[in-house]
């Protein structure tokens, strides 16, 4: 028996050899380069614990967080024609739209849900950032316009969660059309005398901006949300001035009048619980007696199943 090569060599190589750490167990904040803790990043719903920067957080992560016990069921919205003008840049448009759905595991850049929100029942719709930067198509068009019918059907306020790069240009003119088309249903949606509450993340830019972003009857926002139609740099190259610090943020626009608040994203439940009671005329919430959100955010859907997730209660089934 070798005694130096059967267990000298082993017991070194095992005090020096490399531990495999496991995959998705750090996150990198993107404002301060922190590197957070999965889980605690996770309960803290996405918001650096160092900085207070608000990270992304996708729509069903954000339903889970928002509605009673983390329970939503999806509203149907209606699938356009796939690739209209039959766009290629450098990739094809179809084969953009099957990589944003299996990294995203989304049929497409918004989800619309019915649920309770302090025992208040709404309907809520939310951008999804990670599907081609949440661009305003055709699709979102009729999501918006399939969440101002289901809300005026059921008589219920609605909700939007706005995260967006603006208009999708491999829709062209097509996508253009979706300001009119979801400006319409905001408005018929008042006129049936219900609130439209928007929330307003980071980014939201573009087209998304000009239309229903900012029509909401209150206009809320993440802190330090970029909210505009052209970006800071394409307005300081176009006009060769500095602009001045923080210009198109949330907290400049708060101060500019055209905001209402600004609100960290662990307040925004009660914050808008406190809102829709007081738009509705009810009376105001007991604490206590709120159901509780389900901070546990799902787990992120596997890469491999594009549109798993959603095999829940469709809407009007009961």
């Amino acid at each position: 028996m070798n005694w130096i090569s059967n267990f000298v060599k082993p017991t070194i190589n095992s005090l020096f050899s490399r531990r495999e750490v496991p995959e998705h167990l750090w996150s990198k904040c993107s404002g301060c380069g922190t590197m957070l803790f999965h889980r605690e990043l996770t309960e803290n719903l996405n918001v650096c614990t160092s900085c207070g920067h608000h990270m992304a957080l996708s729509p069903r992560e954000r339903f889970t967080s928002l509605f009673d016990n983390g329970a939503f069921s999806e509203i149907d919205v209606p699938s356009p024609v796939a690739d209209p003008l039959h766009f290629r840049d450098q990739k094809r448009y179809p084969d953009r739209m099957k990589s944003a759905k299996r990294s995203t595991g989304e049929a497409e850049a918004m989800l619309v849900a019915q649920g309770e929100v302090g025992r208040t029942p709404i309907i809520a719709a939310a951008h999804d950032f990670r599907f081609m930067g949440g661009s305003m198509g055709m699709y979102v068009g009729n999501a918006v316009i399939a969440a101002a019918a289901a809300a005026t059907k059921r008589k219920r306020p609605l909700v939007l969660f706005s995260a967006a790069g603006g208009a999708r240009m491999q829709e062209g003119i097509l996508s253009l059309m979706q300001m009119p088309r979801t400006t319409v249903a905001v408005e018929q949606l008042k006129e049936a005398g219900l609130p439209y509450i928007v929330v307003l993340t980071h980014p939201t830019t573009g087209g998304v901006t000009a239309s229903y972003a900012m029509l909401g009857d209150i206009q809320i926002a993440e802190p330090n949300a970029l909210i505009c139609f052209a970006g800071p740099r394409v307005i300081e190259q176009t006009i060769r001035e500095k602009l001045p610090e923080g210009f198109q943020r949330a907290e400049y626009l708060l101060d500019h009048g055209m905001l209402d608040r600004v609100t960290h994203r662990r307040d925004m439940r009660e914050e808008l619980i406190t809102i829709l009671r007081m738009l509705l005329r009810e009376s105001p919430a007991v604490k206590g007696d709120l159901p509780a959100p389900d901070l546990k955010l799902p787990a992120k859907t596997p890469a491999t199943e594009p549109g798993s997730g959603q095999k829940r209660k469709k809407a009007g089934e009961r």
